[in-house]
């Protein structure tokens, strides 16, 4: 009886078979020895699920024949898979994927608008009406595609933040696992928080926390800022996104604020956009992706260093309000072609899709030190007083020979547990690791801080981060690392921040760890 697996869980996802349609089958092993009967409670291409006398088993079906009227159509199956989250992704991100997807697999796709914010895309093989799986669509706020992934309305959740507690817990009481785990979510693509200004608007840049302050409604008039005397009009994402949730974690909690009730909301992004290109005195927050012809402003610190959101900044997620487009998998089995397709969106072939989505990708690039003259001016001008010139020279000549990767590793406020956007880079250098990408090169993972204390404290901290990082990064890689790859850690404390120490913001995006390889 080797090709029974007791059911891992209840509510393992099976598609293709209704409970309406759930009859009583039998199975039966090709040497007719083994014979197991009971009701069908679904199928996914590979396992039948059947609830018999013994429980509710698995049965691999290349090892049985079924019988009953309830058996499902080997020839014709349809594997269903449904994926629910934010606009953004579920109707421009995950369609590229999909198309891309099929693509590499010499497969046809046929789109079919459903309504209610819902798009079906059949993959289909060539000369063959039927198809081979039907992906569904649905643009929803991403707390409603987390309550559809508890509820088992959903297989896959979109999302534009972090699973929060009382989803996390949810989703523990309908058997999904913990969702904060390792591998059962994943940064798939990256895009950024950005204030968006008409292309005529005085402004040149601005700061998070006036930016909180004009959002809150404490700033009302331009020339507080430095510009006309006109009033300001403010726009935002509908309250109930994932995109109005991450304008609150990302820019008003810090500041201990309040989104003012002033503000026009938009249920979609392009109608935000129109309206703020429309009137020279609006601002709106929008995502990077979203702001075509309009001028986003830069992030500036009270010291002077401004941050933009261009791509190598939100990959190294230097930008503070860089924004990580989540995927969210229950503890459950998904038919193969799911699990090919979400290997596909994750890996390396996906990446160039990704950007010509209008997205940030993850591939991973490489810049010398040479070309990176902005950290470097920073590092001169306004490095701690008590850095001094022979530490300067001791970085830069460690890390002359290496180019830094385009991804870093952040912590949680107050924690020393990598942030969401970091737990996916550990994987995903795991598996650079794992892959050979790195056979036979040099990595180095150097940790910075901030320069909130005495610089050789903050230099001790920065080498534990960069440690911590090395650690987990070793963890994850489920094979072995070759003896080929030299690995190593260093610390240089506040010897090269990227943003001014006068802020919160600014002090979390210096505490960093980067991987610089030869």
């Amino acid at each position: 009886m080797a090709f029974l697996r007791a059911a891992v869980t209840a509510v393992s996802l099976f598609t293709g078979i209704s409970s309406a349609q759930a009859q009583d089958i039998t199975l039966t092993s090709h040497d007719g020895q083994v014979e197991i009967t009971g009701t069908l409670l679904g199928y996914d291409g590979e396992f039948y699920r059947v609830e018999t006398r013994f429980g509710e088993l698995t049965v691999d079906g290349s090892g049985v024949t079924c019988d009953g009227p309830a058996c499902p159509s080997l020839t014709d199956f349809v594997t269903e898979l449904h994926l629910s989250g934010a606009p953004v992704m579920a109707e421009t991100l995950f369609p590229a994927l999909i198309e891309g997807f099929a693509a590499r697999e010499g497969l046809t796709v046929t789109r079919t608008d459903l309504g209610a914010d819902r798009v079906q895309l059949a993959l289909h093989r060539s000369g063959r009406d039927a198809p081979l799986a039907r992906f569904t669509l649905h643009a929803t706020p991403t707390g409603q595609a987390f309550a559809d992934l508890i509820a088992d309305e959903t297989d896959i959740a979109l999302a534009l933040r972090e699973i929060r507690a009382p989803e996390i817990a949810g989703a523990r009481e309908a058997g999904l696992g913990d969702l904060t785990r390792p591998r059962r979510s994943r940064v798939v693509a990256l895009d950024a928080l950005v204030p968006v200004v008409a292309p005529d608007n005085p402004l040149t840049q601005i700061s998070p926390a006036d930016l909180a302050r004009v959002f809150s409604g404490a700033v009302t008039n331009w020339a507080e800022l430095g510009g006309p005397d006109a009033p300001i009009s403010l726009h935002l994402p509908d309250a109930g996104s994932g995109l109005a949730q991450a304008v609150r974690d990302r820019l008003m909690q810090p500041a201990q604020a309040q989104p003012a009730d002033t503000a026009i909301r938009h249920a979609r992004g392009s109608d935000l956009v129109a309206a703020v290109a429309r009137d020279p005195f609006a601002i709106g927050i929008a995502t990077l992706a979203q702001a075509s012809g309009l001028r986003a402003l830069p992030l500036a610190g009270g010291c002077g260093h401004a941050l933009r959101a261009t791509r190598p900044a939100i990959k190294t997620e230097d930008y503070p309000l860089t924004l990580p487009m989540f995927l969210y998998l229950p503890q459950r089995r998904l038919p193969k072609i799911a699990r090919q397709f979400l290997a596909y969106a994750l890996g390396p072939e996906a990446q160039m899709v990704i950007r010509k989505a209008g997205f940030t990708d993850q591939s991973h690039e490489t810049v010398r030190i040479g070309l990176q003259g902005d950290r470097l001016a920073n590092a001169i001008t306004s490095g701690g007083s008590e850095v001094g010139l022979a530490e300067l020279q001791r970085m830069v000549e460690t890390l002359r020979p290496l180019s830094r990767l385009s991804l870093s590793f952040r912590f949680e406020p107050g924690s020393s547990r990598p942030d969401a956007q970091s737990r996916s880079n550990i994987l995903q250098m795991a598996q650079a690791l794992e892959s050979g990408q790195y056979d036979g090169r040099k990595l180095v993972f150097v940790g910075f801080s901030d320069g909130d204390g005495p610089a050789e404290s903050n230099a001790r901290i920065a080498l534990r981060r960069a440690q911590t990082v090395r650690n987990a990064v070793l963890a994850a890689v489920q094979t072995s690392v070759p003896d080929s790859v030299d690995i190593s850690v260093e610390g240089f404390g506040e010897a090269m921040p990227l943003a001014c120490d006068d802020t919160d913001w600014g002090r979390k995006a210096n505490r960093r760890v980067e991987v610089w390889v030869r």
